[in-house]
Protein backbone atom coordinates (compact mmCIF):
# COMPACT_ATOMS: atom_id res chain seq x y z
CA UNK A 1 0.00 0.00 0.00
CA UNK A 2 1.14 3.47 -1.00
CA UNK A 3 -0.01 7.41 -0.73
CA UNK A 4 -0.83 9.78 -2.95
CA UNK A 5 -0.87 13.42 -1.81
CA UNK A 6 -2.36 16.43 -3.88
CA UNK A 7 -0.18 19.16 -4.06
CA UNK A 8 -2.93 21.43 -2.17
CA UNK A 9 -2.29 19.05 0.90
CA UNK A 10 1.34 19.16 0.92
CA UNK A 11 0.88 22.96 0.82
CA UNK A 12 -1.53 22.87 3.45
CA UNK A 13 0.64 20.73 5.69
CA UNK A 14 3.94 22.81 5.21
CA UNK A 15 1.69 25.85 6.67
CA UNK A 16 0.42 24.30 9.44
CA UNK A 17 2.44 24.99 12.83
CA UNK A 18 4.36 21.57 13.48
CA UNK A 19 2.23 20.36 16.72
CA UNK A 20 -0.79 20.20 14.08
CA UNK A 21 1.39 18.88 11.19
CA UNK A 22 2.70 16.30 13.38
CA UNK A 23 -0.77 15.31 14.48
CA UNK A 24 -2.20 15.18 10.81
CA UNK A 25 0.68 13.77 9.16
CA UNK A 26 0.52 10.94 11.86
CA UNK A 27 -3.32 10.43 10.80
CA UNK A 28 -2.43 10.16 7.04
CA UNK A 29 0.53 7.63 7.64
CA UNK A 30 -2.24 5.45 9.77
CA UNK A 31 -3.94 5.21 6.46
CA UNK A 32 -1.05 2.89 5.28
CA UNK A 33 -1.77 0.46 8.15
CA UNK A 34 -5.45 0.37 7.87
CA UNK A 35 -7.15 2.52 4.63
CA UNK A 36 -10.67 2.25 6.25
CA UNK A 37 -9.96 3.04 9.92
CA UNK A 38 -13.15 2.55 12.31
CA UNK A 39 -13.38 6.19 12.78
CA UNK A 40 -13.84 6.20 8.84
CA UNK A 41 -16.98 7.85 7.66
CA UNK A 42 -18.15 8.38 3.98
CA UNK A 43 -18.12 11.55 2.58
CA UNK A 44 -21.85 11.98 1.63
CA UNK A 45 -22.18 13.71 -2.32
CA UNK A 46 -18.54 11.95 -3.34
CA UNK A 47 -18.75 8.23 -3.70
CA UNK A 48 -15.82 6.54 -2.66
CA UNK A 49 -14.20 8.91 -0.45
CA UNK A 50 -14.01 8.89 3.11
CA UNK A 51 -12.98 11.24 5.66
CA UNK A 52 -11.15 10.95 9.16
CA UNK A 53 -10.26 13.48 11.52
CA UNK A 54 -7.24 14.61 13.38
CA UNK A 55 -7.98 16.90 15.86
CA UNK A 56 -9.84 20.16 14.11
CA UNK A 57 -8.40 18.97 10.81
CA UNK A 58 -10.31 16.40 8.32
CA UNK A 59 -8.63 14.66 5.99
CA UNK A 60 -10.27 13.62 2.71
CA UNK A 61 -9.20 10.40 0.87
CA UNK A 62 -10.05 7.73 -2.07
CA UNK A 63 -8.66 3.99 -2.09
CA UNK A 64 -7.62 3.12 -5.50
CA UNK A 65 -6.31 -0.69 -5.49
CA UNK A 66 -2.75 0.04 -3.73
CA UNK A 67 -3.08 3.59 -3.86
CA UNK A 68 -4.49 5.67 -1.14
CA UNK A 69 -5.28 9.23 -2.82
CA UNK A 70 -5.09 12.46 -0.24
CA UNK A 71 -7.11 14.84 -2.11
CA UNK A 72 -7.98 17.27 1.09
CA UNK A 73 -6.70 18.15 4.17
CA UNK A 74 -8.41 21.34 5.87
Amino acid sequence: MMFDLSKDVLDFLKDLPPKQSKQVTTKIHGLLRDPFPADAKHLAGYPGYRRIDSGEFRVCYTVNGDIILVVVAR
